[in-house]
């Protein structure tokens, strides 16, 4: 047992070494949204009654996305208000209720710091979702729902 103290030993100090010198390699936080913080706020011009001409329009969202420096700065502040001290690199900051869905493109209370990697894989349900809402299987409330219920659930 003795003999295999010095082989468990250096393995700790090289995962030790590994976690210091690679910080990246880290789990990274999740946020979840917070009611408070972020309740959400929707598009008035996005409704079920204009939902073609709006969020089922291919390339529509590009035309009410915000500047990535309006999101930075606004970032910036959220983060410190969700508590989060980490880099930025590690958040994106996105919208609560996504712009395909209807989600207000500027108001702060419908953008929020989430966390990256899980950014990009709630961005595939959020465009599951606008397929639904836009195929008529969900209603676009519907749609709005389950997409807050997975961020305050999951991040």
């Amino acid at each position: 047992m003795q003999r295999h103290l010095p082989f468990a030993l250096a393995v700790l100090v090289v995962v030790l070494l590994i976690l210091v010198l690679f910080p990246g390699h880290r789990a990274r936080p999740v946020v979840r949204a917070s009611p408070t913080l972020t309740p959400g706020a929707l598009n008035p011009d996005v409704t079920q009654a204009t939902i073609a001409a709006t969020i089922c329009m291919q390339g529509w969202t590009k035309t009410v996305r915000p500047p990535s420096s309006y999101t930075h700065a606004l970032e910036l502040r959220q983060l410190a208000g969700y508590g989060e001290t980490g880099p930025t690199t590690n958040f994106q900051e996105d919208h609560f209720i996504s712009l395909e869905l209807g989600g207000a493109p500027t108001d702060p209370r419908n953008l929020w710091p989430e966390s990256q990697p899980r950014a990009g894989q709630v961005d595939k349900i959020e465009n599951q979702l606008n397929q639904e809402v836009c195929s008529g299987k969900t209603s676009l409330a519907e749609g709005q729902r389950r997409e807050a219920e997975l961020k305050y659930k999951d991040g």
